[in-house]
């Protein structure tokens, strides 16, 4: 599953989901059919409305216009007035959004509308290419306007290093309390990427900086460790505030 992380307005950031091209195929087919539907009932009314005699070329043109501009203009109205889904990417719950964590605007939606005729090109060739060779989601309406199309769901990752208190647990380093809750949240996030990207490297050096402070040379690997001392702080504050 290929993901993406957005750094929100709040400075926080937020993983997510990037629709996958099945998705958006889907999405896509489910509005040509919203589409046509629309075009359907046009000529139905159409139809009824004129049966007992020829309809003036006045009438004709407007009920052509009145029939072909929602057609048109169908995605980039539902992207601007349904926050960056149409009704087919709301059936596959999947929407648009700026990559710098703004909300899009008008003009990255008109910009997405734009392209949408190139993209669509060739059956959908050069949309499809485009997303898979950048890498995050992007067609080229999506490049131009600095957005992607991701799942509405925030991916939820568990935590690899949520510790349980352990009624009987002994503490094995109680030097860990020179360690701040400052120092300790820096440790689990660099040993998250140490271990995500598989850097001994980084691993090893954080290791040394926390045998550097608290002053001890254990006898095991940097790993466990790094994993000893996060169990020795969660249950060592935990007294604390008990």
């Amino acid at each position: 599953m290929d993901t993406i992380k957005i750094k929100t307005t709040q400075n926080v950031e937020v993983e997510y989901a990037i629709a996958s091209v099945g998705d958006r195929i889907l999405a896509y087919l489910i509005d040509v059919v919203v589409g046509f539907g629309w075009l359907v009932i046009c000529f139905l009314v159409f139809a009824f409305l004129f049966q007992p005699s020829a309809p003036s070329t006045a009438a004709l043109i407007a009920v052509v216009v009145m029939a072909m501009a929602p057609f048109v203009f169908y995605h980039l109205l539902c992207e601007i007035f349904m926050n960056g889904q149409s009704l087919g990417k709301r059936a596959k719950d999947i929407k648009v959004i700026k990559l710098n964590g703004q909300s899009p605007g008008i003009g990255d939606y008109l910009l997405r509308w734009l392209f949408r005729i190139i993209d669509i090109s060739f059956y959908g060739v050069v949309a499809i290419a485009c997303i898979a060779i950048t890498g995050k989601g992007q067609r080229l309406g999506d490049l131009a306007a600095g957005t992607s199309v991701i799942k509405t769901t925030a991916v939820k990752r568990r935590n690899p290093f949520q510790v349980k208190l352990e009624e009987d647990y002994v503490i094995v380093f109680q030097e860990v309390a020179l360690l701040s809750d400052k120092d300790m949240a820096l440790l689990r996030k660099l040993l998250a990427k140490a271990m995500e990207h598989r850097n001994e490297v980084l691993l090893n050096s954080i290791a040394e900086r926390a045998k550097q402070v608290m002053g001890v040379q254990p006898n095991m690997t940097d790993r466990d460790f790094l994993k000893t001392i996060i169990k020795d702080y969660h249950h060592l504050t935990a007294g604390m505030e008990a």
